[in-house]
């Protein structure tokens, strides 16, 4: 199961830093003093997003994983 939140969370974090380049052009041209393409900015903003939403999917997988099979096929 948490193998396929990380899947989910690499698909979106590959989608979000697309746009983060694509709008980083606009921003920059907007506001003095920005640069569009911080390497540092991005790869700390996507660590800490992967870890929170690595967290948020392993407390989940995490009370699925103790509950008994056969108690659970019983109440389907």
């Amino acid at each position: 199961m948490l193998a396929e939140v990380a899947l989910l969370i690499v698909a979106g974090m590959a989608a979000g830093i697309g746009a983060g380049l694509l709008g980083g052009q606009y921003v920059e041209s907007q506001l003095f003093g920005v640069k569009a393409r911080d390497p540092l900015v991005f790869g700390l903003s996507a660590l800490l997003l992967f870890w929170a939403s690595l967290a948020a999917g392993w407390i989940p997988a995490w009370r699925a994983a103790r509950i008994d099979p056969i108690r659970a096929l019983r109440y389907e």
